[in-house]
């Protein structure tokens, strides 16, 4: 085939941190769907930076209230599983690109995601966009591939047949602050010294590192004429997933990590080991490990024809570490693997006063207190960092036991901890928790993601009055069925003493911060 032209040397650049972004000489309209996630919140600034108009399609906007980026960015309405939205977000469109994948398990996911994909497909070309571009993973030709991975396979086939020209990455592990892959290695090798592994450790994978990614990703845009083809990108340096973990080991500063490859398959198994040792959950773990049974290796360079590696050079796995390492100390990490529950996932549950519940039981527990001295603002750092390493200012053990029960049977558990240690936004994770609404020195509201038969929320609020901070705190729950009404009255005697620590201990810490 005839190949387009490489992308013409930047005549000027910028940075975004320490990293160059260069300056496009043809700005074109772009789209961006999956911009809550791991590879869409990041790709979307650089996009900007690069001097692109970008337009979003996200399923919840308010997940982009508190996104630096976002006044800066066309947000539109988009439900990928009904096609609401769409047409209207693909009108005028350049450049579009699909960086939405479902992480669910069930039997349909697959359907799912190929429906989504060809109504995607369909609407573009009569929207009339110049290209689409997609990220999936490397894996072998002719083998049996998991669900996961076959799934992305089939959605890159089904964007490659369609009108619209496209260019497909297939990339391995991805490693970066907050990805999916860096958190499991980093808490296998934190956790376990001796790590008795499946022999999936064995196989080769070519990792690469988020930058490189999203350099290629973002390359893409600007290459002219038609592409309409798939290409693997990698580091070019391939090792063994053992490897990889006493690596990572060896750059963080660990003793020695000894993995033993054992005789034993076992991929679902595998997946809940590495479930219950990780913050993943296992609907994440279970794909991931399964997608882990092949070689992940580049098997063509051609896409050095198309776009050429970056002027640095690909960055080395080791040195991927260390930058992610860096960007946790320094507290930019942008996003995370948890960033976003899934464009093509379940939608999150109303909340508490929404109509739906009317009629229906209600259980609270409410607790209110007067911090005399102190204002909202000096209370709020320390409701914004709680969760995580910093814990929840109440019986360390009962959280702990609660989060370990809640992982066993499939929830987040609280090992899933933050993104950043003292700052929060919409969509967070925290713990078993994810940031529903926040409004800073005023109210954060928490919606919970535990294994239970009802629906929880945790609220925080704050206003200042003339006797100092008036604090409130309020646990909700709505119950569903019998189960979820036993559930409450089981936990309820221990609320009576988890929930009044809270806030006693809470106000502690803000009168300590201030002394400070």
């Amino acid at each position: 085939m005839n190949r387009p032209t490489k992308r013409s040397t930047p005549h000027h650049s910028e940075s975004l941190g320490d990293e160059v972004i260069r300056q496009t000489r043809t700005p074109r309209r772009v789209l961006v769907l999956g911009a809550t996630g791991y590879i869409g919140g990041r790709l979307v600034p650089r996009l900007l930076q690069a001097g692109h108009e970008v337009r979003v399609g996200v399923r919840r906007p308010e997940k982009l209230k508190q996104v630096p980026w976002v006044a800066d960015v066309d947000v539109r309405t988009v439900d990928l599983d009904s096609g609401r939205g769409l047409s209207d977000s693909l009108t005028g469109i350049d450049t579009a690109y699909y960086l939405v994948h479902s992480m669910g398990s069930g039997g349909d996911f697959e359907a799912a995601e190929s429906a989504a994909a060809t109504r995607f497909a369909d609407e573009a070309a009569g929207a009339g966009v110049g290209r689409v571009v997609y990220l999936g993973g490397l894996h072998p030709e002719g083998r049996e591939l998991s669900k996961h991975m076959r799934s992305r396979a089939t959605v890159g086939r089904i964007l490659l047949d369609s009108e619209v020209d496209a260019i497909v990455f297939n990339a391995g592990i991805i490693i970066g602050s907050g990805s999916a892959s860096f958190e499991m290695i980093r808490h296998l090798a934190l956790t376990l010294r001796w790590m008795p592994a499946p022999d999936w450790v064995a196989n080769r994978v070519e990792p690469l590192s988020v930058r490189d990614a999203l350099y290629y990703l973002l390359s893409a845009a600007d290459v002219d004429g038609r592409v309409n083809e798939s290409f693997d990108i990698g580091s070019r340096q391939i090792l063994t997933y053992a490897d990889v973990m006493r690596t990572f080991a060896s750059v963080a500063g660990l003793k020695p990590r000894h993995v033993l490859a054992l005789p034993l398959p076992a991929p679902t198994l595998s997946g809940i080991w590495v479930g219950l040792v990780t913050p993943l959950p296992f609907r994440l773990t279970l794909p991931l490990v399964q997608s882990l049974q092949e070689d992940a290796v580049a098997t063509s360079h051609a896409i050095d024809e198309v776009i050429p590696p970056p002027e640095s050079g690909l960055i080395r796995f080791d040195d991927a570490v260390r930058l992610a390492l860096r960007r946790e100390v320094e507290g930019a990490v942008d996003t995370n693997w948890d960033a976003d529950a899934g464009e093509l996932d379940e939608a999150a549950s109303p909340l508490p006063n929404d109509p739906q519940w009317a009629g229906r039981r209600i259980c609270t527990d409410e607790r209110a207190a007067t911090i005399p001295g102190l204002s909202a603002a000096d209370v709020w750092p320390v409701i914004e960092g709680i969760g995580g390493a910093q814990g929840w200012y109440s019986w360390p053990l009962a959280w702990k036991v609660r989060g370990i029960w809640d992982k066993a049977v499939g929830g987040a558990g609280l090992n899933r901890g933050r993104r950043l240690p003292d700052s929060l936004r919409i969509g967070d994770p925290v713990d078993w928790w994810r940031v529903e609404q926040l409004e800073r020195n005023s109210r954060l509201l928490l919606r919970a993601e535990m294994k239970v038969s009802g629906h929880a929320w945790l609220e925080f609020t704050l206003t200042d009055s003339a006797d100092g901070c008036e604090y409130h705190q309020t646990a909700t729950f709505i119950p569903t069925g019998v189960r979820g009404r036993l559930y409450w009255a089981l936990v309820a005697p221990f609320h009576r003493f988890i929930f009044p620590a809270m806030a006693k201990n809470i106000a502690a810490e803000a009168r300590r911060r201030v002394r400070a």
